[in-house]
């Protein structure tokens, strides 16, 4: 009997491994398979965290790293990619010097500095380096206002300040930009500039502590998204409608912020996300 083959898109992420699963290279890879994609990564740093707090931080060797992506890009070169956790400056350069070398389309950037208690995941000596190296690369960068006022230096708080970042950024050298605004008062409004025009993207937020790894999960859809062929408005809306769903459906586990629910969509209650 011959074997059937399903051949799927690959994706990549380049990120920092998460040891309790919530977020980086693992909730990634949960999101790529929930959109049905073949997920590759390229493991940064190893970070020992859990859903209260972070205990150590790791960085590979770059050596490893640029073997890493070697070995990806011989042999099954990804439709997108995902970058997250950048946790030095050599890193940084290693990482920029491999996007010179293969060149890959659709690349989302979350600028990673803080994991949820404050631990400096992208130390503050190496900001400067990421703006000056990486943010060229983003054909969507997506910071939340915390990261985004650190990488502008000014202070957001409205829709207005939002948009000011996201045309910062957009000089500063990134395509596109979305700021996302869980951290403010009110709905979980984002403000994406594609260069040319500003459009908002709104949504209600969810009473739960449970929220490890949205951004690592939010950034990751949109790249699945992208993977797919879908316009980067439409991939933004996608992916928003599934975090909502992965939050909604969030699971209560650990002592501290849970991680969301990524395979929502395959089991249990299967409530109606769409439009929110």
């Amino acid at each position: 009997m011959n074997a059937q083959t399903t051949k799927l898109i690959p994706i990549l992420t380049v990120a920092g491994s998460d040891c309790s699963g919530g977020a980086g290279v693992q909730a990634d890879l949960k999101t790529f398979s929930a959109h049905n994609l073949f997920g590759m990564s390229v493991i940064l740093s190893i970070v020992a965290e859990n859903t209260v707090r972070v205990i150590s931080s790791f960085d590979v060797p770059t050596k490893s790293i640029d073997e890493q992506f070697e070995a990806v890009f011989e042999d099954i070169p990804p439709q997108a990619i995902k970058i997250g956790m950048l946790g030095s400056s050599e890193i940084i350069q290693c990482v920029a010097q491999n996007l010179k070398t293969y060149k890959p389309n659709n690349i989302v950037i979350d600028p990673v500095m803080f994991a949820k208690n404050g631990f400096p995941l992208m130390p503050e000596s190496t900001r400067a380096e990421f703006k000056s190296s990486m943010l060229t690369f983003a054909d969507i960068l997506t910071p939340n206002l915390p990261e985004a006022s650190e990488l502008c230096g000014f202070a957001i708080s409205t829709i207005d300040d939002m948009k000011k970042a996201a045309l910062t950024l957009h000089q500063m050298g990134a395509k596109s930009i979305l700021i996302k605004g869980g951290h403010k008062e009110g709905n979980a409004d984002d403000v994406f500039y594609d260069g040319k025009e500003f459009h908002i993207f709104s949504a209600p937020k969810v009473a739960t502590k449970n929220t490890h790894g949205t951004g690592c999960t939010l950034s990751s859809a949109i790249a699945s998204n992208l993977a797919l062929g879908k316009s980067y408005k439409q991939s933004i809306k996608l992916a928003k409608e599934y975090v909502f769903g992965a939050i909604l459906h969030s699971l209560n586990l650990g002592k501290g912020n849970g991680p969301t629910n990524h395979f929502y969509r395959f089991y249990g209650d299967k409530k109606s996300v769409k439009n929110f």
